[in-house]
């Protein structure tokens, strides 16, 4: 079962690591809001954190990529940062948790250095879900905060787009699969320390054995005087 368990979180990561890489490529980060004035559909803008594409009624979509990061707003630019992390992180740790696994014979029969490694690859899933969750939740809460601000002009005002999503579902794919592993190692570490704990016990009775001391039973005085008697 654990086995079993392994192999899910391996696929898991895989999916979760193309995501990853969708939602860092994909420009739908921010998208065109038709409020007020922008009413009528007549050009969309798709901002993400690479490039803005616009598109045009019956022509062909035109992408741009950004001049210069310093033109990018604060969430843009560490939402960059901390996307191209989540990637490396993702990586690392599909290589890290493929060496802890009970079928991969990177250790040998080393079985406490598989269970750290397979520790180690838990916990770096977790930390990438943590910097895929970050910069998603820091845009959204953005455009949610300057849509509903009576001080920004329509034309400026943008809507959650497709990437902010599969964002936050790429952050929970990893949050599973850094629990999966650590749940699988906890049952490894428990199974680790019984051969330990039941030698102990052995120990211990095999102690008691050897320090008791055997007591011949000795007849009363009383007794001695009735067969002298």
């Amino acid at each position: 079962m654990r086995a079993k368990l392994e192999v899910l979180a391996l696929v898991l990561g895989f999916i979760g690591l193309v995501g990853t890489i969708a939602v860092t490529a994909m420009p739908m980060w921010r998208v065109s809001a038709y409020i007020g004035a922008n009413l009528i559909v007549m050009e969309e803008l798709w901002e993400g954190l690479w490039m803005n594409c616009y598109r045009q009624i019956n022509i062909r979509m035109q992408c741009k990529v950004y001049d210069s990061l310093l033109i990018l707003p604060a969430e843009l630019q560490a939402a960059r940062g901390l996307m191209c992390t989540s990637i490396v992180l993702v990586i690392i740790s599909m290589f890290v948790t493929g060496c802890g696994t009970k079928m991969s014979n990177g250790f040998g029969d080393n079985i406490k250095d598989k269970n750290i490694t397979l520790a180690i690859g838990g916990s770096l899933y977790l930390l990438s879900s943590l910097t895929t969750l970050i910069p998603a939740s820091w845009v959204g809460y953005t455009v949610i905060r300057n849509f509903y601000n009576p001080l920004v002009e329509d034309a400026e005002k943008r809507e959650l787009g497709s990437a902010l999503f599969m964002g936050w579902a790429t952050s929970g794919l990893l949050l599973i699969t850094g629990i999966i592993l650590l749940f699988s190692y906890s049952k490894r570490k428990s199974k680790e320390e019984e051969p330990y704990t039941n030698a102990y016990l052995m120990r211990a009775k095999d102690g008691q054995k050897e320090g008791s001391v055997y007591m011949e039973k000795m007849p009363s005085s009383l007794h001695k005087r009735q067969e002298y008697v």
